[in-house]
Order: structure tokens, then sequence, then C-alpha cells
């Protein structure tokens, strides 16, 4: 097993989340200089990012909740089923694609370019890390439907 290989499964996607976010906050605050001056379509932005974020988390987490299905990131094997309604008719990681939406929303509040680093480092890691043996595991307990699935639905949008 390679190092990297010990990672998979170990952070749960919203404290890597907020990492990124204070990642981008403390690089924001380190270099003031590079900061972005744009007024008030800044602000309609970041609403639409965080408000479109929100809206994929929580109704990612209902429909997950409506079928009694795992919620915990570190256990996909405990999975129920292959969720396909509500938003995972679009993307198979709506949570990970909402959470990039508001680390996306918190980058143009910021104003700042380091600050884009933050959705970047997030997809990069919850890619890796997460979907891939989120994937992975899935495609082994569910066989061929799941396999459907991943050529049916993209990734992330």
């Amino acid at each position: 097993m390679a190092i990297w290989d010990r990672l998979e499964l170990k952070l749960p996607p919203p404290l890597v989340a907020l990492l990124c976010a204070l990642s981008a906050w403390g690089l924001s605050v380190s270099f003031p200089t590079l900061q972005w001056a744009w007024g008030a379509p800044r602000l309609w932005l970041m609403a639409v990012l965080g408000g479109a974020g929100l809206l994929l988390d929580l109704s990612a987490l209902s429909v997950f909740l409506r079928m009694r299905t795992t919620l915990s990131p570190f256990s996909p094997a405990r999975t129920r089923f292959i969720v396909r309604g509500g938003p995972y008719r679009l993307s198979r990681n709506p949570m990970y694609l909402g959470l990039t939406c508001v680390l996306s929303a918190l980058a143009v509040y910021l104003a700042h370019p380091l600050a884009w680093l933050a959705p970047l480092l997030f997809v990069a890691w919850i890619s890796r890390f997460q979907i891939r043996p989120e994937e992975r595991i899935l495609l082994e307990r569910f066989g061929e439907p799941y396999a459907h699935y991943l050529k049916a639905v993209r990734r992330w949008l």
C-alpha cells in the first residue's frame, strides 16, 4: 500500500472544505496587495454560487435521508442503494459539488486570486482520496448497475 493510499476515506469532506476555506482566508490576508477591486457584481456572483452550493448539499442530503442509506463518508460499503434521484441524476457527487460551489463563493467574496486555490485543492483532494475509493467500493458492491450509473452520470457536472 502506497503512503498516499492511507489517506483514502480518512478526512470527512466537510473538514477538508473547512481547511480549504481557512487556507483561502489565510492567503488573502497574507497577501492583501493582490486583492481584486470589484463591486456589486461580486456580491451577486457570491450569492448565486453560495446559494447553489447550499441547495445542492441540502437536496442531496434529503435524498440520502429519504432512502435511509449511509451518510458516512468513511464507510461507502454500508451504502444500501445506488441513489439516482434528485441531484444524483445530474452529478454522482452533488454534495461535493455543493461544497465546491460554497468554496467558490468564498473565493469570490475574498476577491483574491489565491483564494481560488481553495476550490481547486478541494476538488483535487476529494477526487483522489474520497471519490475514487468510493467508486471502487461501490463498483465492487453493486457491480453492473453501478457501472451503468458511472457511464450515465458525470462525476461532477
